[in-house]
């Protein structure tokens, strides 16, 4: 990579100084595209802007939260009007029992829930639970599905890891990994084995419902139902991590969209609109295990922040309208299908995997449903890629093993400006 004379790249390179990387979560460096990254300056509806005034069409939306694009009046006031109150109390608010009391309603497994800080406080926390609640303390987890940076989550995780191409990481601990069982995503058959060899010690299952951190890959017909039968005849906790899922594919998430209610449910993302946060929650006897009334514990001092509650908020009313999800499904679908006609008119080996308003083009000929597919994939290829649709204004995840997000202010004419742009990248790429 080289420096030019952009602000972004004085900035990356003042950062590379002071900050490990020049960025504060991996995947920014850019790395695997060859690329200096992108320092933003601000964003609004679809577009992002960059340290040097100009404008892309955003589909990282802040790797997913932000489902009513960049600053959506709402949101903002709703921000502003909680900070003239303070920013923090370290006490309980009205926000976060409103918060609390719109997720149980929207999420059909959740009868009482949590607030954290992040994705990752909501997994860690939920994996201790379910270890409290059953006594056990084997986890399974599924190759490619990230589940934060928590040591015994780290195994095969995906998504960043997986772009750096390391297997898992120092500092954490062989014994700590020998409780962590990993097993191809979507091979119902290789799950049933090892529940039948070792279910009795199997505290729980944790899943991404719809995987988005190997890339985009849907479950296949019977994977999840397998998951909800053999955790209930073992006595292991079912766990899904909708993080991602929750609130993005409809407001009931994956588990309503797929008619399968787990035991626990992690969230984070969409409900705080753009603000840090995380939640995990799930059936009342289980949740009642949880300190200051049970005895398995867990804290956090800016938990149910009053800010992200707000946000959140106003975020998950806005999704409540009537015809949202309808609309955001329509303007999904046609493009995910104009990317698909790109590809054919392209003739290049490539797929477009889906679920809604999320979706990643792979390089490669074969269809990807686990893992291994998706490593198989043209890294290269992908890199060239993403250099062509930046250069053409449009702003994607610098990998290829990532998802692309469609906003609800993603008009018909960004999206087939995108389209042109894809057609036009992947015509220099065959």
């Amino acid at each position: 990579m080289t420096m030019d004379s952009t602000v972004s790249s004085r900035l990356y390179e003042h950062a590379l100084r002071i900050i490990p990387g020049g960025v504060n979560s991996p995947v920014r460096a850019c790395r695997s595209v060859g690329r200096d990254p992108l320092f933003i300056r601000r964003a609004k509806g679809s577009k992002i802007y960059d340290a040097d005034g100009r404008e892309y069409l955003d589909f990282v939306g802040s790797w997913g939260p932000m489902v009513l694009g960049h600053a959506d009046d709402r949101v903002v006031a709703a921000i502003k009007d909680a900070a003239g109150n303070g920013t923090s109390f370290g006490a309980p608010t009205e926000l976060e029992v409103n918060m609390a009391q719109t997720i149980v309603d929207a999420v059909p497994s959740v009868e009482m829930v949590r607030m954290v800080n992040s994705g990752t406080e909501a997994t860690m926390s939920a994996i201790r639970l379910a270890r409290g609640y059953t006594g056990r303390d084997l986890v399974v987890k599924f190759d490619g599905c990230y589940h934060g940076h928590a040591d015994g989550l780290l195994v095969k995780a995906g998504s960043g890891l997986a772009t750096f191409g390391i297997p898992g990481s120092p500092g954490v601990p062989e014994d700590v990994c020998k409780n962590t069982l990993s097993l191809p995503y979507n091979n119902p058959e290789a799950f049933e084995t090892c529940m039948q060899q070792t279910g009795e010690r199997i505290a729980a299952v944790i899943v991404e419902p719809v995987a988005a951190n190997m890339g985009v890959v849907p479950p296949v017909d019977g994977f999840l139902e397998t998951l909800r039968r053999k955790t209930h005849e073992m006595g292991a906790l079912l766990i899904f991590d909708e993080v991602i899922t929750g609130f993005r594919i409809g407001l009931g998430g994956a588990q309503e969209y797929f008619g399968i209610r787990p035991d626990l449910t992690c969230l984070g993302k969409i409900i705080g609109g753009g603000l840090p946060v995380g939640a995990f929650g799930g059936r009342e006897e289980i949740m009642r295990r949880m300190a200051p009334e049970g005895d398995i514990y867990q804290a956090g001092t800016l938990s149910g922040n009053p800010l992200a509650m707000a946000a959140g908020l106003a975020t998950l009313n806005a999704l409540m309208e009537t015809g949202a999800y309808e609309a955001l499904e329509r303007n999904s679908a046609r493009f995910w299908n104009g990317m698909k006609e790109c590809v054919k008119e392209a003739g290049i080996p490539a797929v477009v995997n889906s679920m809604g308003s999320m979706g990643t083009l792979f390089f490669t000929g074969d269809p990807v449903t686990d893992f291994a597919g998706a490593t198989r994939c043209d890294a290269e290829r992908f890199a060239h890629y993403y250099s062509l649709m930046l250069d053409r204004g449009v702003y994607l995840a610098p990998s290829a093993f990532e998802a692309a997000f469609i906003s609800m202010v993603h008009s018909e004419a960004d999206l087939e400006s995108a389209l042109d742009a894809v057609r036009d990248s992947l015509e220099r790429l065959s």
